[in-house]
């Protein structure tokens, strides 16, 4: 298929975060943009304001009536049912419909393609590696997965001739890439509705890594079962972070390279798993032959990510983050930076557990990671994409915590119980809406500060 001749481009699920970051680079690119989802959210609402047509009625008489067959492309999100009516209407007419990440796989073929591979992690390291190309010169456009601080958007730049895009391994969209470096950040059990069992998983990301074909050009960590060039913090490797300290809430830290050591890089996220993200980006990047001292500055200057450990209040008295985290490695890894910043505080976790078999799958793990905190409310499991399943709720998973301070908290009773609680440290985690809830807790906290 050939870009040049699309003139439109219509979105079935345009809010998705992946979805959304296509949609702003064909608005870029000069195509006229549309599209459909199910719920307005606050992307959906920066898409609107960038001149983006989006409509939240499966309706197909709200579909421009110039979008032929001919100049037309359509692409979906897997989380359309198959009932989707404007799905359906573009189906049974032939037009070109393809999903996302095969999008994806067109724009980076005649491109030097970044691309970040990993169960956790993929958001970050994309984010900090698209901010090193783009503070340095290179001609990139990054499609990220969540809003990078630094540009308030999810896509950086606007080159044509390097990408860097995130390799999602749900539906094996990261099979459709073309990667002339790539990463791979971790390799956990997930998304086992599609894929049945981890090795399932594993194998695929094999498949993926085997796309690489100069195994120089693939970055892993030490635990992975695959070739490629290892990377480690406070550990032995090709590529080692070490002179870990933290300075005025900051990480400074060393990196050894092949060639060099990197002295006291500067970088704001917290917690062991974003040092582990921002090693990956720099060793792609040297690899990339990018200037030492441009990658020393671009790290130093990164603010991090909309939903990944994201400062909503920080003050002596209170704290308030906000998390994606939606797995329990990731559960832990926002446990880790929170005991690492505030010893001694009581942290008072909100979860909202995102689809019934993640919830399933992994409910020991869920129970363990988040009886770690000092206080627990859970909320109602976000369905997404399923239907509910019996006996899996959010009661099941609270009988399963060993936390005796726990609690079921209604979406509509959260503002009162978090008012009520006296934890000088909150976090709210999870992958559903509870992302939209966000700006109202803010609000209510900072009237009681």
């Amino acid at each position: 298929m050939n870009l040049n001749q699309i003139q439109n481009v219509y979105f079935i699920g345009i809010g998705g975060i992946g979805m959304s970051a296509l949609a702003r680079y064909f608005k870029y690119i000069g195509k006229q943009v549309s599209g459909y989802d199910k719920t307005p959210s606050m992307l959906t609402s920066e898409l609107i304001e960038s001149g983006i047509d989006i409509h939240f009625e499966d309706n197909i008489g709200l579909i421009p009536s110039d979008y032929f067959v001919e100049n037309t492309l359509v692409i979906f999100t897997p989380a359309v049912p198959k009932t989707h009516s404007e799905w359906n209407y573009f189906i049974e007419r032939q037009y070109e419909v393809k999903k996302r990440a095969e999008v994806l796989g067109i724009i980076t073929k005649d491109t030097f393609c970044f691309a970040v591979a990993g169960t956790h992690g993929k958001t970050t390291t994309s984010s900090i590696l698209g901010h090193i190309l783009y503070q340095s010169g290179a001609d990139v456009t990054a499609f990220i997965g969540g809003i990078v601080e630094n540009y308030d958007s999810n896509l950086i730049g606007s080159g044509k001739t390097v990408t860097v895009v995130e390799a999602d391994e749900f539906d094996r969209s990261f099979l459709h890439l073309h990667p002339d470096i790539a990463c791979v950040t971790s390799m956990d059990a997930d998304h086992l509705d599609i894929y049945g069992t981890s090795d399932a998983i594993e194998a695929s990301f094999v498949e993926f890594a085997n796309k690489v074909e100069d195994k120089n050009n693939l970055f892993i960590t030490k635990e992975l079962p695959l070739e490629g060039v290892q990377c480690a913090v406070n550990e032995d490797a090709v590529y080692k972070a070490f002179n870990i300290r933290i300075e005025d809430g900051s990480y400074v830290f060393d990196v050894q390279t092949p060639s060099e050591i990197i002295k006291d890089l500067h970088f704001g996220l917290p917690g062991k798993h974003n040092l582990m993200n921002a090693l990956m980006a720099i060793a792609m990047a040297k690899t990339y032959d990018t200037p030492t001292d441009s990658i020393a500055k671009a790290i130093a200057s990164f603010s991090g990510i909309r939903r990944r450990f994201s400062y909503q209040i920080k003050t002596d008295d209170l704290v308030y983050i906000d998390d994606y985290a939606h797995h329990p490695t990731e559960i832990n890894a926002v446990h880790q930076a929170v005991r690492e910043l505030y010893p001694g505080r009581k942290v008072l976790a909100v979860f909202q557990p995102h689809l019934f078999s993640r919830t399933r799958d992994f409910a020991d793990g869920f129970a363990a990671s988040l009886s770690a905190f000092d206080e627990v409310f859970l909320m109602d499991i976000y369905p997404a994409r399923e239907l509910p399943m019996e006996g899996i709720t959010s009661e099941w998973l609270l009988e399963k915590m060993t936390n005796s301070n726990k609690k079921i908290v209604a979406k509509n009773d959260l503002l009162g119980e978090i008012k009520a609680s006296d934890a000088p440290i909150i976090v709210t985690i999870g992958a559903g809406d509870i992302g939209e809830m966000v700006p109202s807790i803010k609000k209510m906290l900072d009237e009681n500060i």
